[in-house]
Formats: C-alpha cells, structure tokens, sequence
C-alpha cells in the first residue's frame, strides 16, 4: 500500500511513500503526515492511496499527523478543478485550503482585557500623584482613563510604549485586573424575528426556497437596489436551510462588513457562528476551521478564503457583493475568484448559490440574462426608506469660482452645515489616503518617488512621514531639500487624501465631530468594528473615508453623502474602467437615506458630461450594462472572451523582459490561431520592492486548451531564482 503525498513546501509534485502495516486503517486521502525527505521530516498531505508505485525505491510514513482527514472527498474535487482551471500545482491550491494555524496545529491565543478597579475620578487622582514616584505606572493609567473603564492588553501597551511590567505591579496592588477576553456570547444580542417581506423580496425567497428543497444546484443573482433589504432574503434563506440541517455559508467582501453582519446573524440565530478572516490570529483560525469540520458551527461567515470550509452537509452559499474585487486573489497563485470557486463548489455539492449586489458584475449579469443563472430583482427599498435625491457638481466652475483647487463645493459645504444643525451624520468618500498625494520640486520638476517602487510617495501630516503604500518605505521626517537637484525650500505638496479632508472640515466647522476610516485608522485588530459602533452610536457627525465606507454598510441617520472625486478611476487605462467607477459610486451613494430619512448624495466631478457619471448619478444599472456590454462585444473582452494575464517579475528589467518574450513566442508556436496574445508591456506599476514587472494578454474563447501548456510553463519557472511568473486566470485588472 503507498500513499501520493503533497508536501506542505519545497516540491510541487507527490511523492510516493510505504505505508506501514500499523498505519493501514489510517491513512486515507486527506490526512496530514509526517514524511522523511533528504534527511529531514517533512509535514505534507495524502492525496491518494494507492497500491502500486512507479517508483522502485520508497521510503515509509513516519507518522500520520491527524485522527481523521482534513480534506473531504467534495474539496479534493475542488481542489483539482481549482489546480486546473488557474493553472496552478494542486500543492499550492492545498495550501490555500487549510489555514496557517491548522498546518502548524496552532493553539488560540487568549486575549488579555485590563479593568480598572476604581472609579474613574478615583484613577484619575491616583495617576496624578504616581507621575512623581513611578511614571510607567501613571502612563498606563493615563492610557486606561482614555478607554475607561478597559481595554485590551496589547493595545495598551502599544498605545502607552509600556511593558507588561508596570500592568503586573497594578493588578498586585488590586487597583486593575487582568484576564482573557470573553468571547461574546450569542445572549449579548436582542434577537429579532423575521420580517414581512415585500412581493419582490417573498418572489425571490420563494424561488430560492425551491432549489434548496430540490437539493440540485442552482445560482440564483439576486440584483436588487442598495437598500432593498437583500440582507433579510439571505438571512430567511439561511433558517430555510438549518431547518433541512443543511450548513449556510456566507462570503463579504471585506472584514469591515463581518462585524455587521455577525451582528444579524447573532440577533437572528442561536446556532453557533463561526468566523473566518485574515485579521483572526493562526490559533484563533484554526479554533474557528475545527468547529466548522466538527459540525459545531452550521453557519459560517467570512471572507474569500471561507469558501474552502469544511462544512457537512453544504445547502446554501451566499456570496454579498458579488461583484466586489476582494474576492479575487492577485498577488501569488491560485489567483482564484471566491465568487466563481462558490459557484463550482455548490454545483458539486448539489447546492445553492446566491450572488447579491445592487451593481452585479457584467459577467453575472450576463448569465443571468442567458439563462445560467436564476435572476431575481428587488427595485424598491425596504420599508420606509427612498432612493437619495442625487446631485452632480461640477468642479471645473468650482475651481474657476475658487481661483484655484478646492476641496468642497459650495453646495457640498451648505448640504453638511445643513446636517450638522440638525443633528443627522454624513459620510465623505474620497479613494485616497493620506494629507497630500506627492511632494514635488518646482525648480526640477521631479516628484520624491519610492526607491524601490515606480510611485511616489505620499506624505501623512499626522505622522509626519512620506510612505510608499506598495512596500511601506518610510521617509520621516520629510526631506527639507530635493533629493534630484538639491535645491532647498523647493519641495510643494501635490493632491490631497482622506487626512486632508478630516483636518480642511475642521477649519471650517470647528466644533464637527470626525472620524476617519482608511488603511492607516484600521491597522489594529478589532479597529473596524470600534469606528463603525462609535459612528452608529452617534459619536461623530462625519464619517471620512476610502473605498472601505462603500460596501453595505447599514447608517439609519446619514442622510448625506459626498462624493469628493467621482472621475479619478476613469482615466485608467483598463477594460473594466467604466464598470468599477460606476459600481462604487452607486455603491456609495446608496450609504445615503437608508432609514425614516430621505437622503442626499452630491458627486462632485470634472467630467461631468460623461455617460458613465451619469448613469451612477441615476443609479441606472441595465442603462449602464445595455451600453456597456456593446462596447466588450465589439472589443471581444470578457463576458464574450476569457483573458489570462502573465506577469513576470525579476531583478533584472533586460532579463525579466527577455523571459517574457521567449514564453510569448513559445505560446505563439504553440496555441491554436484562435488564440490572441497581446505585446509584453510593463505593468501599470512597472516595479514593485526591487522587482521589474512586464506582463502580456492571451485572449481565447475557453481555458482548457491553455491549461496544460500553462502549468508545465509554470513549473518550469518554479526551478529558477532570477524570474517569477504568475498566471493569473480571468483577471480583474488587464492594467496593475
């Protein structure tokens, strides 16, 4: 008897190993083993038993790591669907399958709270009179009285630049307490009972309700305004499913919308939920990943990687946004879409799939409107609430009145001042963090630009710091001299992002409450779920934030929305230009009036003719399609064709752009004449942490003819050091 093994490193293909009689009964497909190779023990995975070898001389298991397998007979499928389709080894597809902590057997890690013991005024006097005998102590106190009454342990240290030293010396004397965070419990929540549905809403259940019922597979695109209560025909699909005993999976776009939507899930089912997402640390994963196997937990959520689960018993998967970037992975392989993988997991569990978004990707939408998929439409919202009355401005004449660049319109000014009297909240969303996007030298010309990447460098006021946002190279403080010319006082701040808005609001209205949401105010665990509940809570007049504050997020009392830069990512030069800019400004604009409230949303822009604006200004969606499928048809770009993008990056710009011409020729050899393949260009960033970047297109009707070709291309580049290549299948961007 031998076992193919798939190491968890190293080697892409299997290697045969003896099974040893003791280990018979144990070793199936799906197991986690420790394997001898080249004098050391390796971990890997069993991904078949068989009982012949081609190879004559094979070593023994040296021990079967788990009790029971890790991989079920339905994921392997998946997994090798996934290996073939992008063009990936089925190692490194495994790798994405069980999360860190699982292949190292990570324990969780126990969260530590700090809880003062007095009162606030009590602390507060105590601190004061330790700043003379013992300054740790007073910090830590002084940070405490900020978050009072607790606070995590690691973030108070952090916060406070202290050691753990100063804590235990005020838990001895009983002035704080320190111990494991509890987890929240499923009576912290009112629960809530399901509500009337309106006729679209019940129409769409109801047809749902049949393929789960029917238990054959069926992908339902749920097209449905921002607003029109997509959320509670999951959440009633859900039960239908737990009632047949079937588990429910439900994939969002981003950590920011899990908390939200734990909180739905938790007020509406008493069922154990469990969590999945890449801020969770190995141990927390792993603790989450083994209720889920163990059929602890029938209901999972969380972010692309949630779609390899180990759920028993799959009924109902149920992907929000569907038409959201983050779902797809680009940056190592399998470049895999958590949509597209959804959808070919449920059809091999024989399951239900429901794909919802107010802006559906053009590719879905197409299959709905040929019939591959089931397409249910919700063109009311729920309730009492109403579509925003929306307003376009045009910045050209706003910068003409101003005499120079503004921030604000004068309507947009006039909207907020309006709300801030009234007491309801806005929400600012502007795609760009930091306070100026570049500094340049107006005796040279030159930008200050990342040494190690084709971009520059963003200042921040806050930390008074130029930052790469591609590497994270840092130049604090900012040089006071050029670095091209040398010329000094001669470097001008350029654009403006989120933390330019935050402090510009503050000049104007002094007394505005603000919070800003962006990579640099989400950094630590947990900071999502705060913002969001001191912004629900009241805390705040203004949310300000990028692309983040656009993806279902569910604010009863903003009746404001300002779209600063409507037209920034219409210039790239990408397919999907018009798609994206349209998605996220209807996105954000649906943020607006989604309460008892009406709703306001103002876009500003510069291109205010274009048709695109226009169409996401009236929340137009099949106007929007009806052109814009047009124009893919008659350039052959996907729906109607698949793309697979290479890009090559090395060291060395000569060799990495050598390397992809030669693969260019050998596929032009190769492949049928069907196939369209595109000039090597450099990529839109043509280098990234010292790495040169060229890329070329292959364009093709199917992907199985380009498979095999790909994969042994691929794992020819596997062997060398000098060129990485990365095949990415149905890519998102044909630019980046």
């Amino acid at each position: 008897m031998y076992a193919s093994v798939l190491l968890d490193s190293g080697i892409d293909k299997a290697l045969d190993y003896s099974v040893p009689e003791e280990m018979r009964s144990q070793a199936l497909p799906g197991m986690r083993v420790l394997v001898p190779l080249r004098g050391s023990l390796r971990k890997g995975i069993v991904s078949a038993v068989k009982e012949t070898s081609d190879v004559s001389k094979v070593q023994p298991l040296a021990q079967i790591l788990s009790p029971e397998p890790l991989i079920s007979k339905e994921l392997f499928e998946l997994a090798y669907w996934i290996s073939h389709y992008y063009c990936t080894p089925l190692r490194r597809v495994l790798k994405s399958f069980l999360p860190p902590g699982v292949r190292k057997a990570v324990n969780p890690k126990v969260q530590l709270f700090v809880k003062a013991c007095l009162s606030k005024n009590e602390t507060a006097k105590l601190c004061d009179s330790l700043r003379s005998t013992d300054a740790p102590q007073a910090k830590v106190l002084e940070v405490l009285l900020t978050s009072f009454p607790g606070m995590l342990l690691s973030h108070l240290l952090e916060k406070g630049d202290v050691s753990k030293s100063p804590v235990n010396s005020l838990v001895k004397k009983k002035i704080l307490t320190c111990g494991p965070l509890e987890n929240e419990k499923e009576y912290a929540y009112f629960q809530t009972k399901p509500k009337t549905l309106n006729p679209s809403q019940a129409a769409a259940l109801e047809r749902i309700t049949d393929t789960l019922q029917a238990e054959r597979y069926a992908t339902h695109l749920l097209y449905g305004i921002t607003g029109s209560g997509k959320t509670e025909v999951y959440l009633q699909a859900i039960e239908k499913a737990l009632a047949m005993n079937k588990g429910s999976l439900m994939l969002v776009p981003e950590i920011a919308l899990t908390s939200q939507t734990i909180e739905r899930l938790h007020s509406r089912f008493l069922n154990k939920i469990a969590i999945l997402h890449h801020r969770l640390s190995d141990g927390q994963r792993n603790e989450a990943w083994n209720q889920i196997r163990k059929g602890e937990a029938r209901i999972v959520v969380g972010a692309r990687s949630a779609v390899f689960s180990p759920i028993e018993n799959l009924g109902l998967i149920i992907v929000d946004e569907e038409h959201e970037s983050s779902y797809k992975q680009t940056d190592e392989a399998p470049c895999y879409h958590a949509r597209d993988v959804a959808v070919m997991r449920a059809h091999l569990a024989k399951a239900t799939v429901i794909l919802g978004s107010a802006t559906p990707s053009l590719e879905s939408y197409h299959n709905a409107q040929s019939g591959k998929y089931l397409l249910s439409e919700l063109h009311t919202r729920a309730e009492y609430a109403h579509l925003p009355t929306v307003t376009l401005v045009d910045m050209k004449r706003e910068f003409e009145r101003a005499k120079g660049f503004t921030l604000f319109s004068d309507s947009l000014l006039t909207a907020i001042k309006k709300r801030l009297e009234i007491g309801e909240q806005t929400l600012l969303f502007l795609n760009r963090r930091g306070y100026h996007s570049s500094q340049q030298c107006v005796s040279c010309g030159k930008a200050i630009a990342c040494p190690h990447c084709d971009v520059k460098l963003t200042f921040h006021l806050g930390e008074q710091r130029l930052a790469c946002h591609l590497c994270n190279y840092q130049l604090s403080p900012p040089p006071r001299k050029c670095p091209s010319c040398g010329h000094e006082g001669s470097l001008k701040n350029k654009g403006a992002g989120t933390e330019q808005v935050e402090r510009a609001l503050h000049a104007i209205f002094p007394e505005v409450r603000t919070l800003r949401l962006d990579a640099d105010t989400t950094r630590h665990k947990g900071s999502h779920n705060l913002l969001f509940k001191q912004f629900r809570s009241g805390k705040a007049d203004i949310l300000i934030g990028t692309q983040m504050i656009a993806k279902g997020l569910h604010f009863p009392s903003v009746t404001l929305v300002g779209v600063l830069n409507a037209d920034g990512s219409l210039n790239i030069p990408d397919f999907r230009a018009a798609e994206n800019t349209f998605q996220l400004i209807v996105q954000v604009s649906g943020r607006s009036g989604r309460g008892a409230l009406p709703g306001e949303v103002i876009i500003q822009t510069s291109l205010v003719d274009h048709e695109t604006i226009h169409l996401a200004a009236e929340q137009n969606y099949t106007g929007f399609y009806a052109q814009e499928i047009e124009v893919r048809k008659l350039f052959e770009y996907p729906p109607f064709t698949h793309l697979v993008k290479l890009t090559f990056s090395g060291t060395s710009s000569e060799e990495t752009q050598q390397k992809a011409h030669a693969v260019r020729q050998q596929l032009i050899a190769e492949l049928p004449p069907a196939y369209q393949l595109h000039p090597v260009v450099p990529c839109g960033h043509a280098k990234v942490k010292d790495q040169f970047r060229f890329q070329f297109l292959i364009k093709g009707e199917k992907i199985s003819p380009l498979s095999a070709l790909l994969t042994k291309i691929q794992q020819r580049f596997a062997e060398q050091k000098h060129v990485r290549l990365l095949i990415d299948v149905d890519p998102l961007s044909t630019f980046f």
